[in-house]
């Protein structure tokens, strides 16, 4: 029996959210595959959270339904991470008399010309390290894995879980749950997987600091392959936005007139995307026996692209698209994958993947979701005509 893997990539929020709605239509729609009963689970930032989850036996369906239905799914709303970071705000404010009396003696010890500017550089120590704290993630987990038979432990979880995050001094990945880093609290290893840096304070942990899990790698399924997974189930929710072409000609205006935030977000998404299909193409040639299947957003959707991550109806929308649109990608590939997962013993469920009425939301709500979910195989072969056309 093979065994299989599953790796979730970051992106925030809005990331974790997608990757649920993914994690649901790839259960559903394959045979012969629990998905919560994975050999080995792999997360990295957002897809940490996620991935924990997971390996305390919370199926994505479930976690899908608490997420769209239940408003009490507060460990997914982005106001819970968003508390100031008091304590490193008054630890480094506590820092600045010792600081100020150092910076004056560097200014009168000078031998040569000093500028006030280069007297004052010691005063940059007082900056915080995080905008947020970051603990609430801490918090939330572990109370939520301490109920209903789940766990806290690494060690006591049925599946192996890895929790990857970056070491701040020495800038190497550490996957939290291997021999030596599995007596971290799973909660507080993934705090320290989802600390990103200007965001949220560093995490100490022992006596090192550790910060997010996305610095070094994007999705980190390597850790799967090297502890024997077979087939390994990749999602990366973080795809660069590619504007509609008007006329033939890209707007090319559509995301800098949104402002810096949709500029950097263009770019943290072309670098990261890039990184992640370096390492996949590696994956072939390191582990030729295994098997390796990513699972991406469409990169023309501005709704994912522009989601407001604090509107509960774009979260809702979101997860829903995620699982449709994964649900349109496994059909759209269907002639590839299903030789793949049949040397796995899986098996592509098509009555299930064909079921237009299938939906994660309410009954009165899932109309418009099969709607679209029509329209978007019709747009695609559509698309696979023109091909054939320009082809011939």
């Amino acid at each position: 029996m093979s065994k299989i893997g599953v790796a979730l990539a970051g992106g925030g929020p809005l990331g974790a959210i997608y990757e649920i709605g993914a994690c649901a239509a790839l259960a559903e729609a394959i045979d012969g595959f629990e998905f919560h009963r994975a050999g080995v689970f792999v997360g990295v930032s957002s897809g940490a959270l996620v991935a924990s989850i997971l390996a305390n036996n919370i199926t994505p369906d479930r976690l899908a339904r608490i997420l769209i239905n239940d408003d009490a799914a507060v460990m997914f709303d982005p106001s819970t991470l968003l508390h100031p970071a008091l304590g490193e705000y008054l630890a480094r404010l506590n820092m600045l008399p010792k600081l100020m009396l150092l910076a004056l003696q560097n200014h009168l010890r000078a031998s040569g010309p000093c500028s006030l500017a280069e007297s004052l550089q010691p005063l940059s120590y007082a900056i915080p390290a995080g905008l947020f704290d970051g603990a609430n993630i801490d918090r939330l987990l572990a109370e939520l894995f301490s109920q209903g038979g789940r766990s806290n432990d690494f060690k006591a979880l049925t599946q192996q879980l890895f929790i990857i995050a970056t070491d701040l001094d020495s800038g190497q990945a550490v996957a939290f749950g291997s021999p030596g880093l599995d007596d971290i609290p799973v909660s507080k290893a993934v705090q320290a997987s989802t600390a990103l840096p200007g965001l949220f304070p560093p995490v100490k942990i022992r006596d090192r600091y550790y910060v997010d899990g996305a610095l070094i790698k994007t999705l980190h399924a390597s850790v799967a392959l090297q502890h024997g997974a077979d087939l390994v189930f990749c999602i990366n929710p973080l795809v660069p936005y590619k504007a509609p072409l008007e006329d033939g000609h890209a707007k090319t205006d559509q995301l800098y007139a949104r402002g810096l935030p949709a500029v950097l977000s263009q770019t943290f998404r072309a670098i990261i995307h890039s990184r992640l299909h370096t390492g996949m193409s590696r994956y072939k040639h390191e582990y030729p026996a295994a098997d390796v299947l990513l699972f991406e957003p469409a990169r023309d959707n501005a709704a994912i692209f522009f989601a407001n991550v604090f509107s509960y109806r774009d979260r809702r929308s979101l997860c829903e698209h995620a699982y449709q649109h994964t649900r349109t990608d496994l059909y759209r590939r269907r002639k590839t994958l299903s030789p793949i997962l049949e040397k796995h013993g899986l098996h592509l469920n098509m009555a299930v993947i064909e079921d237009r009425s299938r939906s994660l939301l309410q009954p009165k709500q899932a109309g418009l979701a099969a709607t679209m979910l029509k329209l978007d195989r019709s747009l695609d072969t559509l698309q696979n005509m023109l091909n054939a056309r320009s082809a011939s």
